[in-house]
């Protein structure tokens, strides 16, 4: 049932460069692999049975074309089908496959179907469709036509199509959904989620990828830091994004970047990335920070797109052990480029790690830190076991059960990916043990929408 994978891909002979001299490298130890294709084990069986079935019945972009499927792994952002995230994070936290059938007929009622591409596509044109949500079953079918004539290794399709070319996929790949859907894959060594996760990637593809692709815009910057969370001070205090936007919203992300881009790329090029492996777990303790301890910024609740920016930090690291060592460096500075946008759309809320400092534990351990996930107020609520963005079409009673519905995906996902830090970094004097039993215990339903 486990394994772990030193090297996944069967790297081409082209791919050998890089691995040559002054790479970058972020040297950590693989995950645990949950192989739930050839698990004889019930619950992985279940697993198996419903990704299959979600990946034939139901659109990866849905609503018309603003939600994402999350079914794979819990994760949502402003665009996918969350039934894999869903069910991988629910398996991978203990769920029994009485619980996981239970949550994808929960999900399945609020999926569509697959519609109809406007057109076929082909090697020859794939990339003139990035981008364009519309052939997202185009992409999908196009990336299993690969999988059949690569003998169905999925990792020789996903090596070929996220990591060839002028301008990688893989440049693009931070932008939420994608890239969390990726690292399901992995961990669950499973094709359909990776090909829905390269389809998420194509269908998804927007302007922040020029950032990765073209050189032009990595420049010294006005100062430089090797501690996120010191930038992350200096943004709040940047009196440049004071005043921007009205309310919070991933709304704000665009016309940051239209308007304000020069403020922004100083910050991101201000981060010195002299030890990657030492960087990305400061990294990691950002993405912590920047969600459990700045608690009480949207009315009292915890920012629902804050919590995307330790999620993805989380899919990162699963990823980075799994990728080519040239990308490492790469991946998690679209990680940071992300992080600014969504914090400065989030309106800077203050972070206070005293909050996680000198949280008392109070003989709180990781098994209650679970067990909230699991088995807590919002588990055992049908409006909780979801996500995704409110529609603003709904009624005003359905904008609530749908918000609702985002909490034990995005609690779940939050405390799993503080739990894999821990085990990743070690934790001494129980700092992510501290910030998951806060969030763990305080949670009580996301905020961060705006008006």
């Amino acid at each position: 049932m486990f394994s772990t994978l030193s090297n996944p891909f069967k790297i081409p002979k082209s791919f050998t460069g890089w691995k040559s001299g002054g790479t970058q490298k972020v040297n950590i130890a693989p995950v645990e692999i949950h192989d739930v294709a050839t698990s004889p084990e019930r619950r992985a069986r279940a697993l198996k049975h419903l990704i299959r079935l979600n990946h034939a019945s139901h659109a990866i972009i849905y609503h018309d074309l603003q939600f994402h499927n999350h079914c794979p792994h819990w994760q949502t952002d402003s665009l996918l089908n969350p039934n894999t995230k869903i069910l991988g994070s629910a398996y991978l936290l203990g769920a029994s496959s009485d619980q996981l059938h239970e949550i994808y007929d929960r999900e399945d009622q609020e999926l569509e179907p697959w519609h109809d591409a406007p057109g076929e596509i082909s090697k020859d044109d794939w990339r003139d469709f990035l981008g364009d949500a519309r052939y997202q079953r185009a992409f999908l079918d196009f990336f299993e036509d690969e999988l059949v004539l690569k003998g169905y290794d999925w990792r020789k399709v996903v090596a070929e199509f996220l990591f060839e070319g002028k301008e990688p996929l893989i440049n693009n790949v931070s932008v939420g959904h994608p890239l969390i859907h990726l690292g399901y894959a992995f961990e669950l060594a499973n094709r359909e989620v990776a090909m829905e996760a390269l389809a998420m990637t194509a269908s998804s593809h927007n302007f922040l990828h020029k950032y990765l692709d073209d050189p032009s815009y990595t420049k010294p910057s006005t100062y430089s830091s090797d501690s996120p969370l010191e930038m992350l001070k200096r943004v709040y205090d940047d009196r440049r994004f004071n005043g921007l936007f009205g309310d919070h919203g991933a709304g704000n992300i665009k016309p940051l970047f239209d308007h304000h881009e020069a403020a922004v790329l100083e910050h991101w090029n201000a981060w010195k990335i002299e030890d990657p492996t030492k960087q990305f777990e400061q990294s990691q303790q950002a993405a912590v920070a920047i969600l459990v301890a700045t608690h009480g910024a949207c009315s009292g609740k915890y920012d629902f797109f804050l919590v995307h920016l330790l999620t993805t930090s989380h899919a990162v690291r699963i990823l980075l052990p799994l990728i080519p060592e040239k990308f490492h460096v790469p991946v998690v500075r679209q990680w940071w480029l992300l992080t600014l946008a969504v914090y400065i759309a989030q309106l800077r809320p203050s972070i206070n790690l005293k909050s996680i400092e000198e949280f008392e534990l109070g003989g709180k351990d990781w098994k209650w830190v679970e067990k909230q996930a699991i088995d807590g107020k919002f588990a055992t609520d049908a409006h909780y076991v979801k996500g995704g963005l409110t529609p603003l079409c709904l009624t005003h009673s359905n904008q609530i059960a749908w918000e609702y519905k985002l909490s034990f995906l995005k609690c779940s996902l939050g405390i799993r990916a503080m739990k894999v830090a821990a085990e990743t970094w070690g934790d001494p004097e129980d700092w992510y043990l501290k910030a998951a039993a806060r969030f763990a215990g305080e949670f009580d339903g996301w905020g961060g929408f705006g008006g």
